[in-house]
């Protein structure tokens, strides 16, 4: 769908924008929401985290905004640097973007950036929300990042193919339709 590196740009943005508020949600309300709730004694996840003084990143206490800002530095960072250029190489290597039906190319491409994006990520996490209080220990970082990514990926894959990658789609092509109109004007 992008065809220079503006709209690429654009496109991972937009992506970006909704990806990491999903995963911070998710991390913060599905997988920990029940811990926090237990440890505080509050009947709610945010009161939780608001009953903790935040959430511990880097061994210190931010708040959600802050959380949801790093991440979107680290996840901008890899998806315009690794994810959108290898996971493109990826899908091309399995199937011919000339040949291929865009539908299918598209799902290819989607699946080989979530291949790429959710391990690493995954292991910035772990890095981010280590118990440093505890000292530090490799194997606990390693079975801590095995265990995000065993909880991330089945989320990341089917959010990204139903979900965000149409949403984002569809307000790429709404905000890019002039350009579609006059290539697809141009094919003609």
């Amino acid at each position: 769908m992008p065809r220079n590196q503006f709209q690429r740009m654009v496109f991972a943005l937009l992506t970006v924008l909704v990806t990491v508020h999903a995963y911070v949600f998710y991390s913060l309300y599905v997988i920990n929401g029940g811990t926090f709730m237990e440890i505080t004694g509050a009947g709610s996840v945010l009161e939780a985290i608001n009953i903790m003084g935040g959430v511990s990143v880097f061994g210190k206490l931010v708040p959600i905004w802050a959380v949801v800002l790093i991440e979107f530095v680290f996840a901008y960072s890899l998806e315009i640097l690794m994810g959108s250029p290898c996971s493109f190489r990826l899908a091309a290597k399995v199937f011919d973007p000339a040949k291929t039906h865009p539908v299918l190319f598209e799902t290819a491409i989607i699946c080989a950036t979530v291949g790429l994006m959710c391990p690493v990520m995954s292991f910035i996490a772990a890095w981010m929300y280590y118990p440093y209080h505890a000292g530090f220990n490799i194997f606990t970082l390693f079975a801590n990042w095995l265990k995000l990514v065993c909880f991330n990926f089945p989320f990341a894959f089917f959010t990204q193919l139903f979900f965000i990658q149409p949403l984002i789609r569809t307000v790429f092509k709404f905000l890019f339709r002039k350009d579609i109109a006059a290539r697809a004007y141009a094919a003609a």
